[in-house]
């Protein structure tokens, strides 16, 4: 009965083995498609790139005497068309939208903002934000009235001040 059981734990075995092996030879070959497929690729890359740089270094490269004339250009006024003289004035046509997409536009426009107010209404709103409010108008208080207090000294002192130099003034001149 052992016997049995280990022929068959072997057998499964094996055949666990030689799937995991035809698994392996496949991702292989398939990797190797894959690396082959790359390296085609990368050599009409590189031959259209050496055609590119060809045409682009193909005229500079030629000598002056053979008549070839570069003309160099500056760019002085950038979106114009070349039909327009430096000093006339360009005519900018606008690009029209579609009303569909206006629509589209203002709407998002309109949700971003009506979100952002909700959030603004809903975190002034918030406990938290509603109690450090009161403890700083309450604070602002406190400071206003101690200000206002310390001015009132401070005019009452000048005033009383005044008075009495006024009647020192008012005695030395009856003196």
């Amino acid at each position: 009965m052992q016997d049995w059981m280990l022929l068959v734990a072997a057998a499964v075995l094996a055949l666990l083995a030689a799937t995991l092996g035809v698994a392996l030879l496949r991702s292989r070959s398939r990797a190797g498609r894959a690396v082959e497929a790359a390296y085609a690729e990368t050599a009409a890359l590189r031959t259209r790139l050496e055609e590119l740089e060809r045409r682009v270094t193909g005229p500079a490269s030629r000598p002056a005497a053979e008549g070839a004339s570069r003309a160099e250009f500056v760019i002085t006024h950038l979106g114009e068309d070349e039909q327009h003289a430096p000093g006339d004035p360009v005519r900018i046509e606008t690009a029209r939208i579609e009303k569909t997409l206006f629509a589209d536009l203002v709407l998002r426009e309109t949700v971003v903002k009506a979100a952002s107010l909700a959030h603004g209404v809903r975190r002034a709103l918030d406990a938290e934000t509603r109690n450090r409010i009161r403890f700083e108008m309450r604070r602002e208080v406190k400071r206003a009235r101690k200000q206002r207090r310390a001015d009132t000294r401070r005019a009452r002192r000048e005033w009383e001040a005044r008075q009495r130099s006024a009647r020192h003034d008012d005695e030395d001149t009856a003196a």
